[in-house]
């Protein structure tokens, strides 16, 4: 969905939503908070808050009609995400939605009774956001998209489409807490792939410039992007900075492949959304967050950027071809 038929379709459900309201006059409004990590004009964010009001309507809850839904857009702005935490647990609602690790910890701030569900967080449990997966306590539960694991298989893949690679930068902020995990994983698997590894930490746009020309100085080296919320914002400019000085890279999401990148590996980050509708669905019919598991993702997904592989003169193995979810361009 285009970001222009999303800001139509939200215009028009809040145009009708005094009619839908005395049409179900017998029924509470509930209240529903969403606070998101990327900015509202993003590309991604018009596809993550449809999935999640298609998740809702499949379990008759209609915005306008028996809920309302109030949004704050974080755009990676620590104190932005603070103060627009602190307006929505103001307003009430019956629970808030949250994408993202920094957006869940600026809630956690203001609030340990209002309860939370969110999605795309890695290691809920090491950031303190819940006590355990199986049994979360507090007000907060959710969606944790990657085990550490994950990074040696990041690893592997970009070998495997660029067998000559003898160098492997490794791109993350130094602030997501997630990044030491996977940064271990990674370093743990590099001596049996014959890499050289190589952790770059960036804090904003300039850095990621100046990182990976430095980097791209020497040859026979390829990224592996970690995920987090400074990549998902500069995608762009990491994909173009890839393609400027040809280096084959590996990235989490599929968005990346679809900004130009390589290749990803990761979970569908969309069906996070349809299925976190779920546990709002339980929490508005009184359900504890307390008592509802951390659920890790249910199917990763191999996606593939033919054009980018051609452009970088690499030839895709059979075998990824064959396994991949899917193969753009």
């Amino acid at each position: 969905m285009k970001r222009r038929e999303f800001i139509t379709l939200l215009g028009g459900a809040a145009a009708s939503w005094p009619l839908a309201a005395r049409a179900q006059q017998g029924e509470r409004m509930r209240r529903i908070g969403v606070l998101m990590s990327l900015a509202a004009d993003d590309a991604e964010s018009p596809v993550r808050i449809a999935a999640l009001l298609q998740g809702l309507q499949q379990l008759g809850w209609i915005d306008g009609r028996n809920i309302r839904l109030d949004y704050r857009w974080g755009a990676g702005d620590a104190e932005r995400a603070r103060r627009y935490a602190a307006e929505l647990v103001a307003l009430a609602p019956d629970v808030i939605f949250a994408s993202g690790g920094p957006v869940v910890g600026a809630l956690q701030g203001v609030t340990r009774t209002v309860p939370i569900v969110f999605v795309q967080v890695t290691d809920p449990v090491g950031a303190g956001f819940v006590t355990s997966l199986a049994r979360p306590g507090a007000n907060t539960t959710g969606f944790t998209v990657f085990e550490y694991g994950i990074g040696g298989k990041w690893l592997e893949l970009l070998k495997e489409i660029a067998p000559n690679l003898v160098r492997a930068a490794v791109l993350r902020d130094p602030t997501t807490p997630a990044g030491p995990g996977l940064l271990g994983a990674i370093q743990a698997v590099a001596p049996s792939f014959k890499l050289e590894f190589s952790p770059i930490g960036v804090r904003d746009a300039g850095e990621i410039e100046r990182a990976v020309s430095a980097f791209a100085n020497k040859p026979n080296g390829g990224l592996i992007v970690l995920p987090g919320g400074l990549a998902a914002r500069r995608r762009d400019l990491i994909t173009g900075l890839a393609a400027r000085y040809r280096l084959p890279a590996v990235y989490p999401y599929r968005y990346f492949v679809s900004s130009g990148g390589l290749l990803s590996y990761g979970p569908d980050s969309i069906d996070q959304y349809r299925r976190a509708a779920g546990y709002v669905d339980r929490i508005l019919k009184g359900e504890n967050p307390a008592d509802l598991p951390v659920q890790a993702p249910t199917k990763y997904e191999l996606v593939i950027n033919r054009k980018t592989a051609k452009t970088l003169a690499l030839t895709i193995p059979d075998k990824l071809i064959a396994i991949a979810d899917e193969v753009i361009g």
